[in-house]
């Protein structure tokens, strides 16, 4: 029995040029819920961006936001999972000075990003997803804590997967996005699972959807997990289960509550 449906956004539900989510998995997300079935998208976007984007149903959703750094509810935050300071701001500060000046860094707070900009199109991603914002110029002006640290690189990922990832793994990184590299303390897998225990629903009655190397750890943690088709032939081949859109798979599950 599935009790909770958890779904990435960018590359899974949404295309990344895709600014509105569409009527057919608002209405499914209203059916699920109509079976007390919960839905959470699981995203590295902050809170204030997923609740305009799931604006019409956020009633019936619980929200993994900041890959898994901060959980919400209703305007409440659920639970949270800090990087230790001194660790975040070094890792800012490798991001800025090696990236060969192709590189923009984003800091997250609970609901706001911190921007150390370089005019490279990161402002413009970020005002398009509907983050709160601020600019800084160095991570000590953050008031509060940190809960990932990314890096927005102007040419795509592909020649600093092997410069970043593997130096900061004690901080999950991991490719996000064609143009994203995230570090956390927390992940989708610890959010989900911390999810789970907040609404006393277990691991085994979660369907989850992905695309990318940042969805690994949810997709390991969830009885039901479904890649989608555009994935990396790597991740492909690790999950049996492959979808064109989450609302076909979705569809297929209301469709068996009616029998």
């Amino acid at each position: 029995m599935i009790r909770m449906v958890c779904s990435d956004l960018d590359g899974t539900l949404l295309r990344y040029d895709q600014k509105v989510l569409g009527e057919r998995i608002l209405s499914q997300i209203r059916a699920l819920a109509a079976h007390g079935i919960r839905f959470c998208p699981a995203s590295g976007r902050q809170y204030t961006s997923l609740k305009k984007l799931f604006a019409p149903v956020a009633e019936h959703c619980v929200f993994l936001c900041e890959n898994g750094g901060v959980l919400y509810e209703n305007d409440r935050v659920l639970a949270k999972t800090p990087m230790p300071r001194a660790l975040a701001e070094e890792i800012a500060w490798d991001f800025w000075n090696n990236s060969d000046g192709k590189g923009e860094v984003m800091l997250s707070g609970e609901n706001t990003s911190y921007l150390m900009e370089r005019g490279l199109g990161m402002t413009d991603r970020i005002r398009f997803i509907g983050n709160h914002y601020c600019s800084i110029q160095d991570p000590a002006q953050i008031p509060e804590d940190i809960v990932k640290v990314s890096v927005y690189l102007e040419d795509g990922v592909d020649a600093y997967v092997d410069r970043f990832v593997p130096r900061w793994r004690q901080a999950n990184a991991a490719v996000a996005g064609p143009k994203w590299i995230d570090t956390t303390f927390a992940n989708k897998g610890i959010g989900v699972r911390a999810m789970c225990r907040e609404l006393g629903i277990g691991l085994e009655e979660v369907m989850a959807f992905g695309d990318n190397y940042n969805d690994i750890s949810m997709l390991d943690a969830v009885g039901m997990p479904c890649l989608m088709q555009t994935a990396a032939q790597e991740l492909l081949e690790r999950y049996p289960n492959h979808t064109p859109c989450p609302e076909d798979t979705i569809q297929t599950l209301l469709d068996s509550l009616k029998d």
